[in-house]
């Protein structure tokens, strides 16, 4: 199974970048749109994340039950769910501020128990470094993943803290543990401001465990660097666009689905990745993301209309 923790909540979206614009409540939260487009793409996957009792609950759990997510934390929650208020720029970027619930009410003890004893991959980021004693439980959740034989990937998804020395140190605590590593543009200038994106992924391949790194770069596509050789790929453009909320998430699980299937989601050979399969991998999860841009919100393509684009060339 692939299980991935994290964060679940509401998205708050504008129609348009225009001020004023009508607001749209949508599911969200990076795991959740990650855990719902592996399902989608044929993948066993469960969510480890706690799920309110409010309405906004009911809205999460419903697209998790069409995409076959298995929900790991089966008793709901009382505090409300997590909200984030996203904002759009002119050319339809997301960014965001976000109102804590439900995502952050767990224990250490509940999330072990909720953890398959059996995980193929174990993928984490967003929310879990932010605070310390939210970290200080995610952390132990991770290591016994790796107990359980699962690779792991971190999506970086960098967030604004008070904290930030903090939030640096808990981060690399993370990053220490993770196989693969996942970050857009702009968390490598938040991060390494001044280092070159080789650089800085040739730092994050000298940690201890990773093998392989992701890096999304917008609308100039993704490059991914392994022990071994780089790649490239540009972006697919839908037919129709929509917004990017959720497009490195599907890219993320495109990428891993991609791996999975090629036999390459294992610890050695992830960092033997040669040129053709890093950009078969970014390819792979470019038209899963781009599908995903061609609606409102985060709605992650099937697996059909993935093998669709690709088969059409």
């Amino acid at each position: 199974m692939f299980v991935v923790g994290g964060e679940s909540l509401v998205d708050l979206v504008p129609v348009s970048a225009e001020p004023g614009a009508k607001i749209l409540a949508l599911p969200g939260g990076s795991p959740f749109n990650c855990a719902i487009a592996l399902a989608k793409l044929g993948n066993e996957t469960g969510f480890l994340c706690p799920i309110s009792q409010d309405q906004y609950g009911d809205m999460l759990l419903e697209p998790l039950a069409e995409a076959g997510v298995a929900v790991l934390m089966k008793e709901r929650v009382k505090e409300p769910t997590t909200k984030a208020v996203i904002t759009f720029n002119a050319r339809m970027q997301a960014s965001y501020v976000f109102e804590r619930g439900a995502d952050r009410a767990f224990t250490r003890e509940g999330l072990m128990a909720a953890l398959p004893q059996s995980i193929e991959l174990y993928q984490i980021g967003g929310f879990a470094p932010m605070l310390a004693e939210d970290a200080e439980k995610w952390l132990p959740v991770v290591k016994a993943a790796i107990g359980r034989g699962a690779t792991i990937s971190f999506d970086i998804n960098v967030r604004k803290v008070d904290d930030e020395d903090g939030y640096r140190r808990r981060l690399a605590d993370f990053l220490d543990l993770a196989h693969i590593i996942k970050l857009s543009e702009e968390d490598h200038d938040w991060l390494e401001p001044g280092m070159t994106i080789e650089e800085h992924a040739k730092l994050l391949l000298d940690r201890p465990n990773c093998e392989l790194v992701v890096v999304t770069l917008g609308e100039h596509g993704s490059r991914a660097f392994s022990n071994v050789a780089e790649g490239k790929a540009g972006i697919y453009s839908p037919p129709v666009f929509g917004d990017t909320v959720g497009a490195g998430d599907s890219l993320m699980a495109g990428i891993l689905t991609w791996l999975h299937e090629t036999g390459a989601l294992k610890l050695g050979k992830l960092g033997q990745l040669d040129r053709a399969a890093l950009e078969k991998t970014l390819r792979f999860g470019a038209v899963v993301a781009g599908l995903n841009c061609a609606q409102k919100g985060c709605k992650p393509p099937t697996r059909a209309e993935v093998d669709a684009v690709l088969a059409s060339g």
